[in-house]
């Protein structure tokens, strides 16, 4: 140990004493303290849940994209526009008569059919046998749809049946309609053993069941669904091509996971002698879509985050330095008895690190915590990243030093003379 020209052992200031004035420093002052660790909480709190909740939102994506948008593809026909008929099609809609069959074989697929919508004379008006009006005044879409077709896309009844085979057939004249479209026409769900009936410009449908939702083609629109062949009949062939509004195309439902396979086979099943007529669409990869949506909102948080941390590292400074105004006459005190402004900078630093450590582990538990009851309140299995996780607390205490180096910089400034004045 060295000793001074008084002979006295030269002052330090060991890590437990610094360690021994921080926490009693903080213990004295429990209502600053708890307001100064506030902004590391909210801070680290907000940088740990928003990567949790983002990683844990981002780990469902596969899986709801695999329910719905997964497990759905499209078929269009791109014929000539005098759409010369393949071998083996219906020159009418340009895919095979027993389309929706084929496509019923390839493994993987739920269901599959044929649709369109119906071009219909300008001002035509729909009206209902039960309406006490003359006619709707909201538009419906008249579509023709197969078998197939309308069980890919995947109704929500609400009263009576799918159109079935049998009246696809034989040519019948019967119709599905959604709920909106019922209300606006005064039909009832309760009233189809009463065979109403939709006029369609003067041509009447008997409503031979009701749904409330579909999940594709029709999910976002009120539409009014007849069988293919009576459409032919009352209406002609759809348009010719691709592009056009009122093309012919196919719907079709897979099994999740196995869109990409029924995409890669369909058009050759349909028409093995012109597979590129046919357009197929089918969604991308859930894997590569979870990835990319992943990182594009890992960024994003990641900023806000942030932030959080800089608003919580300015409160942590200002104080800090609150208290150090505060605390210019213990200042000088110690300076006065022989503390070197080394240590009093390391007794302030040692608070701040201190409250930004407690405030990163405070901060790091109720962000794990939130995560995990968000998560098990939708039912979905709570993601955290180690990498993320692990050091929070870390960051608190590299906040709370940052945070803490202007404060004690100006406290070990502080002149002994001036402090005890001041005091």
């Amino acid at each position: 140990m060295r000793s001074t020209a008084t002979g006295l052992p030269a002052p330090r200031l060991t890590a437990a004493d610094a360690a021994a004035e921080a926490i009693a420093g903080i213990v004295q002052r429990p209502g600053r303290t708890v307001l100064t660790m506030l902004g590391t909480i909210l801070g680290v709190g907000a940088f740990v849940a928003v990567l949790g909740l983002t990683a844990t939102g981002a780990g469902q994506i596969s899986r709801q994209f695999s329910v719905l948008e997964d497990t759905t593809v499209t078929v269009e026909d791109n014929g000539p526009v005098n759409n010369v008929a393949a071998p083996g099609t219906n020159p009418a809609i340009g895919f095979p008569s027993d389309a929706d069959a084929i496509a019923a074989r390839i493994n993987g697929v739920v269901a599959a059919g044929v649709w369109w919508p119906v071009s219909l004379p300008e001002n035509a008006e729909f009206t209902g046998s039960l309406a006490l009006s003359a006619a709707s005044s909201q538009t419906v879409n008249l579509l023709a749809a197969s078998p197939g077709a309308v069980r890919a896309m995947g109704l929500s009844m609400v009263a009576g049946s799918p159109l079935s085979a049998y009246e696809n057939d034989t040519g019948q004249h019967v119709a599905m309609i959604d709920t909106t479209t019922a209300a606006a026409l005064g039909i009832s769900p309760a009233r189809l053993p009463s065979h109403p009936a939709v006029f369609v410009d003067g041509i009447a449908y008997t409503v031979t069941g009701v749904y409330s939702s579909a999940q594709r083609v029709v999910s976002d629109e009120s539409a009014m669904l007849i069988p293919e062949n009576t459409a032919l009949a009352d209406y002609g062939n759809p348009a010719p091509g691709i592009g056009g509004e009122e093309e012919a195309q196919m719907v079709i439902a897979t099994r999740i996971g196995a869109a990409q396979a029924v995409a890669a086979q369909i058009a050759a099943a349909e028409l093995p002698t012109d597979p590129s007529r046919l357009i197929v669409t089918h969604p991308p990869n859930p894997q590569n879509l979870q990835s990319e949506v992943s990182g594009d909102l890992e960024g994003l948080f990641l900023i806000l985050a942030l932030i959080s941390l800089l608003i919580g590292t300015v409160g942590i400074a200002n104080t800090t330095l609150v208290a150090v105004l505060e605390r210019t006459e213990e200042i000088g005190l110690r300076r006065a008895v022989g503390a070197r402004p080394r240590h009093i900078a390391a007794q302030f630093l040692a608070e701040s690190v201190t409250l930004g450590t407690l405030g990163g582990l405070i901060g790091t538990c109720l962000a794990v915590a939130i995560v995990v009851i968000f998560a098990a309140a939708k039912d979905w299995t709570a993601i955290l990243n180690p990498a993320y996780t692990l050091p929070a607390p870390l960051i608190g205490s590299v906040v709370g030093l940052l945070a803490g180096a202007y404060p004690a910089l100006r406290a070990a400034r502080t002149s002994p003379l001036a402090a005890l004045r001041h005091g």
